[in-house]
């Protein structure tokens, strides 16, 4: 979401505490009990406000990489200068292309940093389209890495499609990118703050949802399941609130569901939750769960 529209992990708002159970709901869409999975807390590791607060990503090229994060404290000096003063949730290709995206306080682009898998970084600069929402909270890159979705702040029903910047043979840095498609969702959602590929036509999504009237919970994972993988067409998505995320902490408040990542190699699903108040320093987490 805009810088502007809200504060972010490291302005915290004041709230109630809301105190989770694990549930599973369905929409009131009609839906096979098989057709969602059960994701189980197996673990969490603390997450640091600075440089873990706003997404995160396994990275499988080079072997043996580590996870990156993005925050507020991961910002280039540069960009920061040139008017990109928020990061999203990242991700990244199979193959080795890492990409962040960035937004502005206001203005009418959208950017997406890429480093290739040789090191070497890039900027993809997308032009809004007419009622496009300034926000550029994540992306969300196909299992063959030819496409990558991202979505808007607030209450949305549909998701939006690129040709992968650095990696669809469409793209250039010197030329717009441009939106290839829309994923148009059976179920409104609202908030969201990261999603990723489960499967070529699974996505699993975090949603920062405040209010908790489009699932009957606040802040749920949600599963979106795409009528086709994409391929630079419009297809749709059929949208599951699968369980509630947790919110724990020593502070009472309003909690900030943040960024999301599956790994395929190990199956383990991570979200990142910060803390309310002082708290985002001492006990935000990334939570880790297993299917099952």
């Amino acid at each position: 979401m805009p810088a502007s529209a809200r504060p972010r992990s490291h302005g915290v708002l004041s709230g109630l505490l809301v105190l989770a159970t694990a549930a599973v709901l369905s929409l009131a869409v009609p839906t096979s009990a098989s057709a969602a999975d059960t994701w189980t807390e197996t673990g969490s590791d603390r997450a640091r406000p600075l440089t873990e607060s706003q997404g995160l990503t396994s990275v499988e090229v080079p072997a043996g990489s580590p996870n990156r994060y993005t925050g507020i404290g991961t910002i280039p000096l540069g960009l920061s200068l040139r008017g990109w003063n928020h990061v999203g949730d990242p991700d990244a290709t199979y193959n080795g292309y890492y990409v962040e995206p960035y937004q502005e306080d206001s203005g009418g682009a959208k950017m997406y940093r890429v480093q290739a898998p040789d090191g070497s970084w890039s900027e993809y600069v997308h032009t809004l389209s007419p009622g496009e929402a300034l926000n550029n909270s994540w992306v969300a890159i196909s299992p063959d890495g030819q496409w990558m979705l991202s979505g808007e702040w607030g209450t949305m029903d549909r998701l939006l499609v690129f040709p992968t910047p650095g990696v669809n043979a469409s793209t250039s840095p010197s030329a717009n990118l441009p939106q290839a498609a829309t994923v148009h969702l059976d179920h409104a959602v609202r908030d969201v703050q990261g999603c990723d590929f489960s499967g070529p036509t699974t996505l699993l999504c975090s949603s920062d949802d405040p209010d908790g009237s489009l699932f009957g919970m606040t802040k749920p994972l949600l599963q979106i399941d795409l009528s086709a993988a994409p391929n630079g067409s419009d297809v749709t998505g059929h949208v599951t609130a699968l369980r509630q995320l947790p919110l724990r902490s020593g502070c009472s408040g309003s909690f900030e569901a943040e960024g999301i990542d599956y790994d395929r190699r190990t199956g383990i699903l991570r979200v990142i939750v910060m803390s309310p108040g002082f708290c985002v320093i001492t006990d935000s987490m990334t939570y880790k769960f297993s299917r099952g």
